[in-house]
């Protein structure tokens, strides 16, 4: 196409994705997007869900050539595209420097570029530049409340055709979005970083969010589930488990955050442990007592205390370790605020894919994949193919006393079963920590709920966690 410099002014949102400002200017232009992008020359092909279709995370990283190329189209200075779009100047090893005036371009994940992704509120969009258009942008998990217009924005990472969900009959949520600048000032005071705070909060009430299925008294939840959901997610109740949570959990992730930052809670929790005189945390201690009636739940203090090897109980040992060596280094093992990898709260992203890949093959055994990261896999892929390689080798065996080939086969299948048990216990380890309910992995290895819950605690406990 013609590029007419400065034709049609289009300005950038701020946080919003350099791939989103360009859909943008090619709607002012009347242009479809793919035909506009192919002013730059593209190193690399656009990323796509594993179903098909674009992703609307997908982010653009421009070379010099392709910066001035944009600016000039949507009549804009680079340094004001630089203030609003945080990947204007990321780098790709795809773009060479020097390239001879030439406008090039890759794709990129834009979580993998500067952040999590969120579709934008299109009532601001309007707001601000006068047409209802998609936009995509950078946003914190604890920014995705629109209080103007009541609206959550989910991720744009999933591949799931909804942008927000109404809030309009969930004041709290809106009321937690407000209150969350002053959670997130304290932190600050505290010598914490805010995020830090709020994704240890969150993986708390995560895991509680998986728990409650089983909880009667629970009524605040379902009602909020029911209002984003339209008002009846019984049709679709999986699959609005997983795009509601956030949402539903926001004021008590920001309840906890609040309580976890409070030094009076912390005290509560040194005088649970015994202070001076070390003992058990009691299933009845002040600590998560007082947790439960901030949350407006007196009940949930006894479950909250009784969860080993969650968030919460690794953040009131950190604080009590650190009361222990006072005046020490914080090191990881004390820092209240170091979140372990099987703790944090799984996406809607990574829960969707699960689901998708049960409803299509229902108890095939596959699914761990997508729900177990990248380390744990290997992890056992090595275990499973060590014994397999070992059942191999029994299997040629055909020589010796019969007592000698036995002793040696069930030495070798006892060390295979341990293998394909260690890696058992941490594929259902993940997928719980991921986001699967304890009841659908117990269908899944045909166990009963409580014998599994009694293994897989025992599990964590073996390893340390």
């Amino acid at each position: 196409m013609t590029h007419h410099i400065g034709l049609l002014r289009t300005a950038p949102l701020q946080g919003e994705t350099t791939s989103s400002l360009i859909c943008r200017i090619a709607n002012r232009y009347g242009q479809e997007a793919k035909v506009f992008r192919s002013c730059w020359h593209w190193r690399n092909y656009q990323p796509g869900h594993d179903g098909g279709g674009a992703r609307a995370d997908a982010e653009v990283l421009l070379n010099t050539a392709g910066r001035q190329l944009l600016a000039g189209l949507c009549g804009v200075k680079e340094d004001v595209l630089a203030r609003a779009l945080p990947s204007w100047e990321q780098e790709d090893a795809k773009l060479p420097a020097g390239e001879d005036g030439v406008p090039a371009a890759a794709w990129r994940i834009g979580g993998a570029v500067t952040g999590p992704v969120v579709f934008g509120c299109r009532l601001c969009t309007a707001r601000r530049t006068g047409t209802v258009v998609r936009v995509v942008r950078y946003a914190p998990r604890w920014e995705r409340a629109c209080v103007r217009h009541g609206r959550w924005l989910l991720d744009a990472d999933a591949n799931q055709p909804l942008e927000h969900l109404d809030l309009r009959g969930l004041p709290e949520v809106v009321a937690a979005q407000r209150r969350w600048a002053s959670v997130a000032r304290r932190a600050v005071r505290a010598g914490a970083e805010p995020e830090r705070v709020f994704a240890l909060a969150q993986a708390v009430v995560a895991r509680w969010w998986e728990q409650a299925y089983g909880w009667e008294r629970e009524t605040v939840w379902p009602r909020r589930l029911h209002q984003v959901a339209g008002g009846d997610a019984g049709g679709d109740l999986e699959r609005w488990r997983i795009v509601g949570r956030d949402a539903v959990v926001f004021p008590e992730v920001v309840a906890v955050a609040e309580a976890l930052l409070d030094p009076a809670m912390a005290q509560l929790v040194w005088v649970d442990s015994g202070a001076g005189r070390p003992r058990a945390l009691p299933a009845d201690g002040m600590f998560c007592r007082r947790l439960g009636e901030r949350l407006g739940r007196g009940w949930l203090g006894p479950l909250a205390a009784t969860d080993h090897g969650g968030p919460l109980l690794a953040w009131m040992g950190s604080v009590i370790r650190l009361r222990r060596v006072a005046g020490g280094p914080p090191g990881y093992d004390n820092d209240p605020w170091w979140l372990r990898q099987e703790h944090q709260s799984s996406t809607m992203a990574g829960q969707l894919r699960v689901l998708g890949k049960e409803k299509k093959a229902p108890g095939s055994g596959t699914m761990w994949r997508a729900a177990v990261p990248a380390e744990q896999r290997r992890l056992i892929t090595s275990a499973i193919d060590s014994a397999e390689e070992q059942l191999l080798q029994l299997r040629g065996i055909q020589t010796g006393p019969t007592a000698e080939v036995a002793r040696r086969l069930l030495h070798g299948l006892g060390h295979s079963a341990g293998l394909i048990e260690n890696a058992w216990k941490r594929t259902a380890v993940a997928a719980v920590n991921g986001g699967v309910p304890l009841e659908e992995v117990a269908r899944w290895v045909d166990m009963p709920v409580e014998v599994l819950s009694q293994m897989l605690t025992a599990g964590r406990q073996e390893n340390g966690g």
